[in-house]
């Protein structure tokens, strides 16, 4: 979901010296808002971030030659022209913070913070895909959820937004804290907690208490959305409770669930019939999978604690498209004719992920001699249970009724030395290497389910798979 546009521009030099304390060479005007050079887009203020492995002060030039209309920086590069203005400051990250605190006074509008241990993504879209029939919408891009992306998309907030929704990711205890303070939320949403980044954490009940800090940025009048089915909805509660925050909304299928999934089946797409406090609504949904339905839970509770329109909402969410790596479905047309499906859920993984992506694997239907594939990378940041994850997935997928298995990475080699050898489709060490394998063993009507964690690089399957193999490829309605 892109950042609204304004007419007006996003931010002008004295705004943004306002903002930041800084001073400008010259006056500039920016419409948007960029910290990689790779994609400035004319009329944005590049601001020059000092990363682990580079300093984006090297690339002024190339922002500018990309049409950066003007640029923070904290030094002033002994190759840069005089015909470009800077915005000074004494450091750039902070500089951008501060822009992000600007813009965050600026606005009225209503705030959503979501985060959780899985589906903040596809969460954060639908949600604005729900409330953009109501108004103005500001959305954090793709994943930007850290302590780069939560500024910057905050910083690319325009003044006139009714709704702002970003997203807030950790993998370690007290990086939200810092986040939700910036974006200060009306609203929080947890979507669920989960055995994820137990790396860095000691117990699933530790990820909890840091996916509550949250909370850690709402005043007493906020609004918390928490996950009725999930074993911590109690320690959440009472975390946000212990914030002085008491209006809490629980969404699920739980009886107790203010907002409750009552019915789901999927036909081509998913059809869902809830309660939301006490009125019951029947909508379509153009995403895959039951967690889906259950994650739209949380998305109507949202929109219902904005008062906004639920019944544009819900004819909203029938025709939104599914982000690509997100589960998307895209029908190929192969060499000898015939058609496989696709599912893209190539973005990131996790075990509670996985299952939920076997799970809409198995809501679906091969065509005549097809057979259901999962083509899989590791899932990582699992720490001393690694092997244990990766190996308990075979149940999950001799219950989904998947016929083959494709694996790549270290920690999927303990998964495919589990499976039945009838199930082993190989395994390699790279992602690029399972595409010759794919090509001897995918036929007609085949359903291909390719998911790993972001860094296993399984978009470069998708993308052989929907290109060379599929010379025609059209994007199907998920279901």
């Amino acid at each position: 979901m892109s950042e609204t546009a304004s007419a007006q521009p996003l931010w002008t030099s004295a705004e943004a010296e306002a903002a930041t304390g800084g001073h400008s060479t010259a006056p500039w005007q920016a419409t948007g808002v960029s910290i990689d050079s790779r994609s400035v887009q004319p009329g944005d203020l590049f601001i020059a971030i000092r990363g682990d492995r580079y300093d984006a002060h090297d690339f002024l030039e190339n922002a500018f030659a990309a049409g950066a209309r003007a640029a923070m920086v904290d030094r002033i590069p002994q190759d840069h022209g005089d015909g470009h203005p800077l915005l000074i400051v004494d450091d750039t990250y902070v500089g951008l913070r501060r822009l992000a605190r600007a813009a965050r006074r600026r606005t009225k509008a209503q705030v959503i913070g979501i985060t959780g241990s899985v589906g903040k993504t596809s969460t954060k879209e639908t949600l604005a895909v729900a409330l953009a029939p109501s108004g103005a919408v500001t959305a954090s891009q793709g994943n930007l959820n850290n302590l780069w992306g939560v500024p910057l998309s905050l910083a690319r907030m325009p003044g006139n937004t009714d709704y702002g929704v970003f997203e807030v990711a950790m993998n370690q205890p007290g990086e939200i804290t810092p986040l939700a303070r910036l974006v200060r939320p009306d609203i929080a949403i947890v979507t669920t907690v989960d055995a994820v980044h137990l790396e860095f954490f000691d117990s699933v009940e530790e990820i909890a208490h840091a996916k509550a800090e949250i909370f850690d940025g709402m005043d007493s009048s906020g609004i918390a959305i928490l996950n009725a089915d999930n074993p911590y909805f109690e320690l959440l509660s009472t975390e946000a409770s212990a914030r002085g925050i008491t209006n809490i909304i629980s969404f699920g299928e739980s009886d107790r669930a203010d907002v409750r999934l009552t019915g789901f089946r999927t036909n081509g797409t998913s059809e869902i019939t809830c309660d939301i406090m006490g009125s019951e609504m029947t909508f379509s949904l153009a995403l895959p999978g039951r967690h889906s339905a259950q994650n739209a839970m949380a998305v109507m509770a949202a929109v219902k604690a904005t008062g906004s329109d639920l019944a544009a909402a819900a004819r909203a969410l029938a025709t939104m498209e599914t982000p690509a790596g997100r589960g998307r479905r895209v029908v190929i047309k192969l060499k000898d004719g015939g058609t496989a499906t696709v599912i893209d859920d190539a973005y990131n993984a996790s075990p509670a992920s996985m299952r939920a992506a076997f799970r809409v694997l198995f809501e679906r239907e091969p065509g005549v001699g097809g057979r259901r594939i999962a083509v899989l990378g590791d899932m990582l940041e699992l720490g001393q249970g690694s092997a244990l994850a990766h190996e308990s997935l075979t149940s999950d997928l001799l219950a989904a009724e998947v016929d083959l298995v494709l694996t790549t990475g270290a920690n999927m080699m303990h998964l495919h030395d589990t499976l039945p050898r009838r199930k082993r489709g190989g395994h390699t060490h790279r992602a690029d290497d399972l595409v010759p394998l794919l090509h001897d063993v995918l036929r007609s009507g085949d359903i291909v389910l390719v998911k790993g964690s972001h860094s296993q690089q399984l978009s470069k399957v998708v993308d052989a798979l929907c290109a060379p193999l599929g010379i025609h490829q059209t994007a199907a309605n998920d279901g």
